[in-house]
């Protein structure tokens, strides 16, 4: 199987593609609720040789099994926000230090060096409960450049903000944003505002739109940029505005058909999200997500929010 250093240096779609059916092969042999989703439908994984034929496991599986083949113990367990009671869904990370790699790597693809940056982060939901990978993230590029957390402490965090002369990155949960702009109505030009989805409950959900509208008005920005990842995934993809979502090169995105999960969809038509995180080298790389979107034909995607009839979780993005 490829190391994570092979893995963040895929650099083509043949190296994609062949890294892709390796990590499918031993993770159909050692990871269990995968095996057993694979022979409950079917599937021999002998008989795969493309990665398009690579079939992807159904999210809801974190939740009610341990998706996990490493060799050791998990270094970290990172745990769903969850409503209502529900249960939370569980990513067993072998090696920390794989993941603060990856991170790293694919912020830099996007905004450059993470040391280059402050990183201010307004998650209260998130700092509010234990095992959240969002706040593991923010933490490490706190720790990379500087900034800090901030919970409802609106005041404290724009003077904050004002003395720092560096490049900044606002990165808050939307009902928080949307909070910050009501307020204080701040002007942030020049700061990168980062929002990463969902009212969690506190607010009426809005149109992805209508948000970033409010958002530019009040922060005297141009575009609201956005982080997309979950609990489930070691990667992230990012947004620098109009809701289009761009992947690290270790990273696809593909759809399915509402009705049918095994069939794909082309390019341009919306269905449910299906994503292949090849960071993910000890849970389960490929997997069947409840949202919605659209991959567009050069390969970035748009979401369009969860899919009807599932449930809400934390860290995703909401039907309008």
């Amino acid at each position: 199987m490829p190391t994570i250093e092979a893995i963040l240096n895929i650099d083509s779609n043949a190296a994609f593609e062949r890294a892709a059916l390796e990590i499918f092969a031993f993770q159909a042999e050692r990871c269990a609720p995968y095996r057993d989703y694979l022979d409950a439908i079917g599937v021999a994984p002998g008989e795969v040789q493309r990665f398009a034929d690579i079939p992807y496991l159904p999210i809801e599986l974190f939740k009610s099994r341990k998706v996990y083949c490493g060799a050791k113990e998990p270094e970290k367990v990172f745990t769903s926000s969850t409503t209502g009671g529900d249960t939370p869904a569980r990513h067993y990370v072998e090696n920390t230090e794989n993941y603060r790699q990856t991170l790293r790597k694919a912020f830099s693809l996007f905004y450059g060096r993470p040391e280059n940056w402050s990183f201010y982060a307004l998650l209260p939901c998130y700092l509010e409960r234990e095992g959240s990978s969002l706040v593991w993230m923010a933490d490490d590029l706190i720790r990379s450049g500087g900034g800090g957390f901030f919970l409802d402490e609106y005041d404290r965090l724009l003077e904050t903000m004002a003395a720092d002369e560096r490049p900044k990155i606002l990165l808050g949960v939307s009902y928080a944003l949307l909070d910050l702009a009501e307020r204080h109505a701040p002007r942030l030009e020049g700061t990168v505002v980062m929002e990463t989805g969902g009212m969690k409950g506190r607010r009426k959900e809005l149109p992805k739109e209508e948000l970033h509208a409010i958002l530019c008005d009040a922060f005297g920005t141009e575009t609201i940029h956005s982080e997309y990842g979950m609990a489930e995934l070691t990667s992230q993809a990012y947004s620098a505005g109009n809701g289009i979502f761009r992947t690290p090169p270790w990273m696809r995105i593909t759809t399915r058909d509402f009705n049918d999960p095994f069939e794909r969809l082309s390019a341009g038509r919306r269905g449910g999200i299906n994503i292949a995180d090849l960071a993910n080298l000890h849970s389960c790389a490929f997997i069947e997500t409840q949202d919605a979107g659209i991959v567009h034909s050069d390969g970035s995607f748009s979401v369009l929010g969860r899919m009807d009839r599932t449930q809400t979780r934390g860290c995703n993005l909401m039907v309008e």
